[in-house]
């Protein structure tokens, strides 16, 4: 193998894969990123795959043999990413081992690799559903539904999204068993659907299925760097889904089980809604939550209807307390409701426009918290903390 490069775009490609290099890899070769030069296109594939999530892209590069060997990937980003942007790399194998000779302006390095058979295949997936996805809209939806995923692995299920197409509709939706992220989108898929029996069949013939929420991260973080306007692929088979965009690939093992019957939680009315504005909101919570961080992180909000205005507070025990006003729109009775501070300033965040209603029914029953014109089509469940008077 011999080829010549362009030193950005080869950093830029490591830094991409070597997020699905393996942290604590089961064998020594998952340790390493897949190199595969090939003259015929003058390209450069790189892939890094820890048997659950796989990320594979490709850069042009001048190919004078082509080949295919595996390189450790931490020592080769060190190395590239040190190395001067003002000149080419040129990267060559022998053909009796997997040296590899790494040349710059800089000087040159060698490097011990692993044989390109020893790398697992990459799961393909070619008889399951494709569907083809406005990349924005993938990426509104990733972004308003991750950060309630959980973070406990012994809820395997809910350490990821849940995805659900319909016609042309996409709705995602993420809890961690104290808060509920749904977000749908219309008009979302390019095509509509029929479901088959490739992913875990829902009501009205939809197709869905839940993926690790560290897999669609690497999406996300694709799809917002991405400049295209063109669909995105999505590939589904039983246990794989593979993500598709131009040069770039992302496949992910699925979760299996049942996804809770998140629509069950959401009310369908409410006696008492509170509308803020947003930005004045967050930066009220966050100078609360300097001191609710320092006790259990629940803050209380109080409103008050004859003023129109809400009291928000925070008392750390032998610590000190603090407590802010905010105009607000009330409709119905005066309620003092508690939440953790960390879980409302996440939904806030994820939240565009410059209203949001907070509505809910009693101190201890499900909060909505949502953008006041509703058109996003984001819901955000909270469960209060209870308080003891």
């Amino acid at each position: 193998m011999k080829l010549v490069c362009s030193q950005t775009e080869l950093n830029t490609a490591l830094q991409l894969v070597s997020r699905a290099v393996a942290s604590r890899p089961t064998h020594p070769v998952l340790a390493n990123v897949l190199l595969t030069a090939d003259a015929g296109t003058d390209r450069l594939s790189l892939t890094g795959f820890d048997l659950s999530l796989g990320i594979q892209t490709s850069l042009p590069a001048s190919v004078d043999t082509s080949g295919a060997v595996t390189l450790p990937a931490r020592l080769f980003g060190e190395i590239v990413s040190r190395l001067s942007s003002d000149s080419p790399i040129t990267l060559a194998t022998d053909d009796t081992s997997e040296q590899v000779e790494l040349t710059s302006l800089s000087g040159s390095y060698q490097m011990r690799g692993m044989p390109a058979d020893d790398f697992p295949d990459l799961p393909l997936v070619e008889n399951g559903t494709a569907i083809k996805l406005d990349p924005a809209a993938l990426v509104r939806a990733l972004r308003s539904t991750l950060f309630a995923s959980s973070s406990d692995e012994a809820k395997q299920l809910l350490t990821g999204v849940h995805l659900r197409f319909d016609q042309t509709r996409l709705e995602a939706a993420s809890t961690d068993g104290h808060r509920l992220a749904v977000l749908s989108v219309d008009d979302a898929l390019k095509d509509a659907i029929a479901a088959d029996d490739s992913a875990e069949a829902d009501e009205s013939a939809a197709l869905a299925v839940t993926l690790p929420a560290r897999s669609l991260r690497e999406v996300e973080r694709l799809m917002a760097g991405w400049k295209g306007n063109d669909p995105v692929s999505l590939f589904f088979e039983r246990g794989q889904v593979v993500v598709l965009a131009a040069d770039q690939m992302v496949t992910s093992r699925t979760l299996e089980g049942t996804y809770p019957n998140y629509r069950q939680l959401i009310p369908e009315s409410f006696s008492r809604t509170i509308g803020l504005d947003r930005r004045a909101f967050v930066a009220s919570l966050e100078r609360i939550a300097v001191l609710a961080d320092q006790h259990n992180n629940v803050v209380r909000i109080s409103s008050d209807p004859s003023k129109g205005l809400i009291q928000i507070s925070a008392d750390a025990q032998d610590v000190g307390s603090g407590s802010e006003s905010l105009p607000a729109q009330i409709e119905g009775d005066e309620v003092q409701i508690a939440f953790n501070v960390r879980y409302v300033l996440d939904g806030l965040k994820a939240m565009d426009g410059d209203r949001i209603v907070l509505s809910c029914n009693a101190p201890t029953t499900p909060a909505i918290l949502s953008p006041e014109d509703d058109g996003s089509g984001l819901t955000y469940l909270v469960m209060p903390v209870q308080i003891r008077s």
